[in-house]
């Protein structure tokens, strides 16, 4: 997920389209519509919940975040389920608000020293969590399959891939660059991964992490996933490429000496160029 701006529009969707089960938790309480992203996905903000409308999709997103956010309760700062509801196609989520702001918000944008302090806890908070019984796998096994997936089915969005992608200097095509992964792909050191890990999934509650959202791509998976997304994240925000302000003076880098790692570029290459072909 490439973003950064966040976007409010009132009453987009009627009260009426909202599953009898939701409705009778939400009742009639005034909502705000709230753009940010280039998923597919709807979220609805109420005072102190949150409603998620998205395709029940083949991949399996909609129902592995409702699974990981039931299993993660206890474990991690993730919303609280009040109820999960599938009609027309469509899952529908109610969740509390998480507190405090996404990490795009420009009060953590202007320091980021404290942003990268509230990165990095978030990071280790994950790979804290023990795995011995997680329910959702996200390895590269899975990853590769789901991608072959799109690429056999035309589902990857050449509008918003990385402008040196592909072309000149880049790979001739989705099916170029998914035998490029499948030839290439690296040993994995096996955490726990939020998979989508990019500054809006991040909140931070003042100084602390304040929680994650958007845990369709949790799961075990590599380390270096998040880590990648991470520092693509923070170079795309702050370099002004979501159509945010732009912050001169700043150095993805900083994430390695935050985290107390050597920077391992083939990894960082890998998994942004996977991500590509979601």
């Amino acid at each position: 997920m490439r973003v950064q701006a966040v976007c409010l529009r009132r009453n987009s969707m009627k009260i009426t389209e909202i599953p009898g089960k939701i409705r009778k938790i939400t009742g009639d309480r005034p909502f705000q519509t709230d753009e940010t992203g280039m998923s597919d996905s709807e979220v609805i903000l109420f005072e102190d919940m949150v409603l998620k409308v998205q395709a029940a999709d083949r991949m399996g997103e909609a129902a592995n975040e409702y699974q990981m956010m039931q299993w993660l309760q206890g474990k991690l700062p993730v919303p609280k389920v009040f109820a999960c509801e599938e009609k027309d196609g469509k899952s529908w989520l109610l969740m509390t608000r998480l507190p405090g702001k996404m990490l795009c918000d420009e009060r953590y944008m202007k320091d980021p020293e404290l942003l990268l302090q509230v990165l990095t806890d978030s990071l280790k908070l994950l790979w804290n969590v023990s795995i011995s019984d997680c329910p959702c796998v996200n390895n590269l096994d899975k990853k590769l399959q789901m991608a072959r997936y799109n690429v056999e089915n035309g589902l990857v969005d050449m509008d918003n891939v990385e402008p040196d992608t592909f072309g000149e200097g880049g790979f001739r095509s989705p099916g170029h660059l998914l035998e490029w992964l499948e030839e290439n792909r690296p040993e994995e050191e096996i955490v726990l991964s939020h998979g989508d890990f990019c500054l809006p999934n991040i909140f931070a509650d003042k100084e602390k992490p304040g929680g994650f959202i958007d845990l369709g791509k949790t799961g075990t998976a590599d380390k270096w996933l998040d880590i990648a997304l991470a520092f693509r994240s923070l170079s795309h925000n702050y370099s002004g490429r979501y159509g945010g302000k732009g912050y001169e003076g700043f150095r993805a880098e900083r994430l390695f000496e935050k985290l107390g790692l050597e920077p391992d570029y083939e990894k960082l290459k890998y998994y942004i160029l996977l991500d590509e072909l979601f």
